[in-house]
């Protein structure tokens, strides 16, 4: 199966989160915090949402840092991906 965004969403696939700090102490699953970075995997059309013209500034591929709380977490073919407003992405990481 095939995640296909509508509007001016983005489908995330988290990238891996630290497994050790950087002074070196080794975190648990538990204690680990979820990434807010993520790469990319399928990209909206855009258009017209809302009355506003919405132009697609991401693009598949690319890695990006998105807000802590926002967007619907998705689990497809044993993945997780979250899906999010692009209004929602904080930075292209480059």
């Amino acid at each position: 199966m095939k995640l296909k965004p509508l509007g001016d969403k983005v489908v995330l696939k988290h990238l891996e989160a630290e497994e050790k700090t950087k002074s070196g102490i080794i975190l648990t699953g538990t204690a680990k915090e979820k990434p807010q970075e993520a790469e990319v995997v399928a990209v909206g059309p855009g258009g017209m949402i809302d009355g506003e013209k919405v132009t697609m500034e991401v693009k598949v591929g690319d890695k990006v840092i998105y807000s802590k709380y926002s967007g619907s977490e998705v689990t497809l073919d044993k993945e997780e991906y979250v899906i999010v407003k692009q209004g929602d992405i904080l930075a292209v990481v480059e």
